[in-house]
């Protein structure tokens, strides 16, 4: 497989940051591929006879996904596991639990390690995770470690200074929506009564006090309005909803089920076992709303869902990016057909997007009151209160600055990526209409299609039949067979700027194009070979996309 030009690019810096500082962190939102660069990233670094590695993770479940992932980017390199079922320290690169080797009967273990990388490593400065890294660099002073999260400002306040010194490189939210490997929110501030009193919320150590969030927002007539907004905006999407606390969740979830939509509840207070059946309920369709208390904050993806709705305030950004997350993913068609996403709706009832002015987050490894204290700042010329300078609303006098539209927030300024000039690959433009591009490499083909007002997206490859990957945004599909060909060739065959693309069509390619093709005198060898890619797949390539067209479920 082949990395994409960017997460190439943060590989580059990560490596170049590790060897001159020997720690780095990167930062890398949900869809930018944080297990591939941190994959590379490893490879590189092991590339010394002997040199071993640690992948430091803090669920089952992201160990397994990142060996998967890490084999398929490093085929060559010998893996083993840590964790409460298996201890060994066999392969080059072995990936570990954290609960399981801070033990200290198990830092006793802990070999020799060149390098130690942190996955969601804003959880680094836990004295778990301290524990394993001040025992590696007891083992070895000049061991390096390598984090990477899409959250850097913890909710605590407490900075990443105390572990990594710089950070190699940021992949924003923006660049991923632009780019089409996430769909953009579209916000809604939607005031029930609620938001003065929500000012007068008293903070508590690392959050607002959701308790006095509860006394304001959980009312019938709130509770009622809040499912009137829903069915308004959102009625036919699946939806997470955040509320403050078990009480309140359960007072919404009523409201919703009162009303004829038939939602489910989770939170921390059930077990395991209850919460899996609850969201299997959610996933298999059998509820269209999910309520929770702090349980689907981080880690919790389930691409269909379109909605967000927050229903409680949030001190730190870093809560609202990873409450709004929940939504922004893509959809692949094979795992939901006809689900079509474009977009996810965000319904904030509370203050955080205001409070919080965008999704972006500033890369910052400073302790949180220093931060705050040099933060960019405003006045407000009604009453000279110094405000954040990100604030859309004076919280004491209630001015609004220019610029700020409480109705519906637009979260990014930005412009549409040229994938098509980023891509590894060559793309052609394959009727001179710009409604059907393709680009092929030695053992895959990926195309994109414009049909009845959407495109679809399409791939095929040696072993497999041709695959719809994507349908929706323009942006969204080219991303989705960007990626099938980034799966499935290597860098030897992503042949971009090979000097034969653009010599004239071999005479055997020739004889299989149309005979307007074969007098189009301009015609270059590789756009002979995607047009012939397009000729021996146009069946296959047509009823893929028909019969997503006749099953489509708009989902944003």
């Amino acid at each position: 497989m082949i990395l994409r030009p960017r997460q190439k690019q943060m590989v580059e810096r990560s490596v170049g940051a590790l060897h001159q500082y020997g720690d780095t962190l990167a930062v890398a939102p949900t869809g930018s591929g944080k297990t591939i660069v941190l994959s590379s990233v490893t490879g590189k670094l092991l590339g010394e006879p002997g040199a071993k590695a640690c992948i430091l993770a803090h669920r089952d479940e992201l160990t397994d996904q990142n060996r998967q992932k890490f084999r398929r980017v490093n085929p060559g390199i010998d893996t083993s596991v840590f964790n409460a079922k298996m201890k060994s320290w066999d392969g080059q690169a072995t990936f570990a639990m954290v609960q399981t080797l801070s033990r200290e009967v198990n830092l006793k273990q802990i070999p020799s390690l060149d390098l130690l990388v942190i996955d969601e490593a804003h959880h680094a400065t836990a004295d778990s995770y301290r524990r394993v890294i001040d025992r590696v660099r007891d083992r070895n002073p000049n061991a390096k470690v390598y984090g990477v999260t899409a959250t850097p400002q913890r909710g605590d306040g407490t900075g990443l200074r105390h572990v990594f010194s710089n950070v190699a490189d940021q992949i924003s939210l923006g660049e991923l929506i632009a780019s089409g490997h996430l769909v953009s929110p579209r916000t809604f501030v939607i005031d029930v009564g609620a938001q003065e009193a929500l000012k007068n919320v008293k903070r508590k150590a690392i959050d607002f006090d959701m308790d006095e969030v509860a006394a304001v927002m959980n009312s019938r007539p709130i509770n009622d309005a809040v499912v009137h907004h829903w069915r308004e905006k959102a009625a036919d999407r699946k939806t997470i909803v955040f509320c403050s606390t078990v009480a309140h969740a359960e007072a919404v979830c009523d409201a919703f089920n009162h009303a004829g939509i038939e939602a489910v509840l989770i939170h921390g207070e059930l077990s395991e076992q209850e919460r899996r059946a609850r969201l299997a309920d959610y996933e298999r369709g059998d509820a269209q709303v999910v309520v929770n208390v702090a349980v689907l904050t981080e880690g919790y993806d389930y691409t269909p869902t379109a909605c967000v709705v927050l229903l409680r305030p949030s001190s730190y950004k870093c809560t609202l990016i990873q409450m709004v997350g929940r939504g922004l993913r893509t959809v692949d068609p094979n795992e939901y057909p006809g689900m079509v996403k474009s977009d996810c709706i965000v319904l904030d009832f509370g203050t955080a997007t205001l409070m919080h002015g965008c999704l972006e987050q500033d890369a910052s490894l400073e302790d949180r009151d220093k931060e705050d204290r040099d933060a960019p700042s405003k006045e407000c010329p009604e009453c000279d209160t110094i405000l954040p300078a990100r604030v859309a609303e004076c919280p004491v006098c209630g001015y609004e600055f220019k610029g700020h539209d409480k109705g519906c927030l637009t979260d990014f300024v930005m412009t549409e990526i040229d994938l098509l000039a980023r891509s590894n690959f060559l793309w052609v433009d394959l009727f001179g209409a710009e409604d059907a591009l393709m680009a092929a490499g030695f053992k895959g083909w990926g195309g994109v299609f414009f049909q009845d007002g959407r495109w679809y997206a399409v791939g095929g490859a040696k072993g497999y039949r041709p695959r719809l990957l994507a349908i929706g945004e323009r942006m969204v599909c080219l991303a989705a067979a960007d990626d099938w060909l980034n799966d499935h060739e290597s860098i030897d065959s992503a042949h971009k700027t090979r000097s034969w693309l653009n010599q004239p069509p071999t005479p055997a390619q020739l004889r299989y194009l149309p005979p307007e093709c074969r007098a189009d005198f301009g015609l270059t060898r590789y756009q002979a070979s995607c047009l012939m890619t397009f000729k021996f797949n146009k069946r296959e390539i047509r009823e893929l996309v028909m019969a997503a067209g006749d099953r489509e479920m708009v989902a944003a």
